[in-house]
């Protein structure tokens, strides 16, 4: 792996940083303390300030009207954007939007291709990806109760999906659906096209999450199926192929999700050093940074963040050389790895900001509640851990050790 980073990407990199530093963390107390529908007028303001910096989604392809960076190339930029909770957005390569393009991109028609991803791409529309269910396991995307059955020249869908994230002012989903019930678990469900204002497309709320029921963009949605009906042009790629295109989705999206958590590590650590240099707690003059325990929790973060990192971006580099199923398991690696990073560094530097560290008043309380879920979607930490052994032991079978 070449561990040089293009003069390109650099300059990039930097414009980006700058960015977030001057255009959106100062944005940040408004959106811990205003629904994010309230903050659409200035987010799209700063939008075309992204567009005009030529810097519009980085990581889809030329064609569709993005920069087409590479996985390790986006990486960098996604580490950069996940600096502030709003950095994605603004520069329009948000989950699950951002899969959603992938799957239309590769597996679309051109119609479909003409009617979702043009406008999605240019940032006109948004939408959302429905697959975990209420009474079914998320670690198995095989196990799925919600079916769509052939009437005539439609598809007619009927289930209970959750966490089907940003669904509130979506205009489709792409949802997973049972189509082929007697095949094997793995070629049962397809990828169903559902424009949201469909009858029978029924979003019952946005969950309360750690206590916040967040809205449009930053919301999870709980949508019922009831007899919802499309045309079967609204398929996705062939019948039965729905879970193999969700891993194919999954695998790059692990490394945004990564990077981005890399990015909130950073910003973490950032607040917990100045914090530390600055916070006086003795009549001497003596701040944090002179205690032993802060200073361990410095060096460790800076070696956990450095370690997951170069794992994360050595993951990248593999699915863009080799394919994300020969790079299956430095991707699992990565999830449990980085997630757990992430929640250490979070954690150290909300105990180092001490009663302030709870309040809204740093992003912290924020990335501490709202980044929790790491460690449980695309797959919990235990199972990733897993199946990750089991190949590992798998791999070591008839070999003489000595």
């Amino acid at each position: 792996m070449d561990f040089e980073v293009s003069e390109k990407i650099s300059i990039i990199v930097d414009m980006i940083n700058e960015f977030v530093d001057k255009e959106l963390i100062p944005l940040e107390p408004e959106f811990l303390t205003k629904n994010f529908s309230e903050l659409l007028p200035v987010l799209r303001e700063k939008q075309e300030m992204v567009k005009k910096m030529e810097l519009w989604a980085p990581n889809f392809p030329v064609e569709c009207g993005g920069m087409g960076l590479s996985l390790v190339e986006h990486g960098l930029v996604s580490e950069a954007l996940g600096r502030s909770p709003l950095g994605h957005y603004v520069f329009w390569c948000q989950a699950p939007d951002a899969g959603n393009v992938e799957i239309l991109h590769d597996h679309g028609t051109e119609a479909q291709k003409e009617t979702w991803l043009k406008p999605l791409v240019q940032g006109k529309i948004r939408s959302c990806f429905s697959m975990t269910e209420v009474d079914m396991p998320g670690s198995n995307p095989v196990m799925l109760e919600t079916t769509a059955v052939k009437e005539g020249d439609e598809y007619v869908i009927n289930g209970h999906k959750w966490y089907t994230t940003a669904a509130d002012g979506s205009q489709f989903a792409i949802v997973m659906a049972v189509t082929n019930p007697e095949a094997p678990a793995h070629l049962q469900a397809s990828m169903i096209i559902v424009p949201t204002e469909t009858p029978g497309f029924n979003l019952v709320r946005n969950i309360p999450v750690m206590g916040h029921e967040g809205d449009d963009y930053f919301s999870h949605g709980e949508i019922l199926y009831q007899s919802c009906r499309v045309p079967l042009s609204n398929l996705l790629g062939r019948e039965g192929q729905g879970f193999v295109m969700a891993q194919d989705r999954l695998g790059p999206g692990r490394i945004h999700h990564c990077m981005r958590w890399l990015g909130i590590c950073s910003r973490a650590f950032d607040l917990m050093c100045h914090r530390a240099n600055h916070r006086v707690i003795s009549p001497d003059g003596k701040t944090l940074a002179t205690r032993q325990t802060v200073q361990n929790w410095v060096a460790e973060s800076a070696a956990e963040i450095e370690a997951a990192r170069l794992m994360t971006l050595h993951a990248a580099w593999q699915i863009d050389n080799v394919g994300a199923s020969k790079a299956r398991d430095a991707i699992s690696k990565i999830k449990f790895v980085v997630a757990n990073t992430m929640n250490r560094v979070v954690d150290r530097a909300l105990q180092v900001h001490g009663g302030l560290g709870m309040t809204d008043d740093t992003i912290l309380a924020f990335f501490f509640s709202h980044e929790r879920a790491a460690r449980i979607y695309d797959g919990a930490d235990e199972v990733h851990k897993t199946a990750l052994a089991r190949r590992i032991l798998k791999s070591y079978q008839g070999k003489n050790i000595k």
